[in-house]
């Protein structure tokens, strides 16, 4: 059997694919970075099946949670597959679908209004999370809210290789525009970094994380995509609509929509309770 051995040059051909495949920039940095951590534990090694599978055992002796390696190893196939090295794919650890969330993971609505209070100082940082939390969208699709956008009331949002409209509530336009005016933005992005360019995950991330102690929120609870699911939760409980969430969301499995929607182990154990069949 032919020697099968990284090159940083197969990773290089292997992100040029990813562009091609028109993966958004969060997705393709993670799959590099899934990739180029598996060829670190092979080193100089050949690949195979046998060391797919000991990798898979590795990460699981390392303690990563089931998702987390599903998600590495999501990485390493797509990798396998381009390279030609369809047999040396794994399969996932095998997961059942848990009933209810991790409460310490989970921003609930008054933990997020004390983020809000403790960014009254901050109106960028505090816009970009009612933006965020008022919409439903991806933190990398805030460079979609433009001047023009923002006044027309729609912002039409690309995300992998697929298309959709948010339509804004009138107070989050109003508050965007104010704040485009005030400092200045007569057209182009309304949320940009001190260079011009358009404001980063990885700014927004550390901003936030800077809020926790002033809000009183455990820090496990506070980054961008939290505020996605916040709204998901909040629009699920409204509408019970799980097909249109869906397409709010951009999700193209309502299976992926369930994992934003669920409850809280404290709110599961509740609803068990209320059966009322242990007596």
């Amino acid at each position: 059997m032919q020697e099968r051995n990284f090159a940083e040059c197969q990773i290089r051909q292997f992100h040029a694919y990813l562009l091609r495949e028109e993966k958004s920039a969060a997705t393709v940095e993670k799959y590099l970075r899934d990739v180029r951590a598996f060829s670190a534990y092979v080193g100089k090694q050949s690949v195979t099946k046998d060391m797919v599978v000991a990798y898979k055992k590795h990460l699981q002796d390392a303690g990563y949670a089931a998702r987390s390696i599903n998600s590495m190893l999501a990485s390493v196939n797509g990798f396998l597959a381009f390279m030609g090295w369809q047999d040396c794919r794994v399969k996932s650890v095998r997961l059942q679908r848990r009933a209810y969330c991790a409460e310490e993971k989970e921003l609930t609505k008054a933990e997020y209004e004390r983020l809000l209070k403790a960014a009254e100082k901050k109106p960028q940082l505090r816009l970009v999370m009612q933006t965020i939390c008022g919409t439903g969208i991806r933190v990398s699709e805030l460079k979609a809210f433009t001047v023009e956008a923002v006044r027309q009331g729609e912002v039409v949002v690309n995300c992998k290789a697929k298309t959709r409209t948010i339509l804004l509530p009138t107070r989050l336009r109003r508050l965007l525009l104010d704040y485009a005016g005030r400092k200045g933005i007569r057209s182009g992005v309304i949320f940009r970094a001190s260079t011009g360019e358009p404001l980063d995950r990885k700014t927004i991330w550390a901003r936030m994380k800077a809020l926790c102690k002033a809000a009183g929120v455990c820090a496990s609870k506070v980054f961008p995509h939290n505020l996605r699911k916040l709204f998901a939760r909040t629009f699920y409980g409204l509408e019970k609509d799980i097909a249109k969430l869906a397409d709010i969301l951009g999700h193209s499995s309502i299976d992926t929509t369930r994992i934003y929607i669920m409850t809280t182990g404290i709110e599961h154990r509740r609803k068990i309770e209320r059966l009322g069949l242990v007596v």
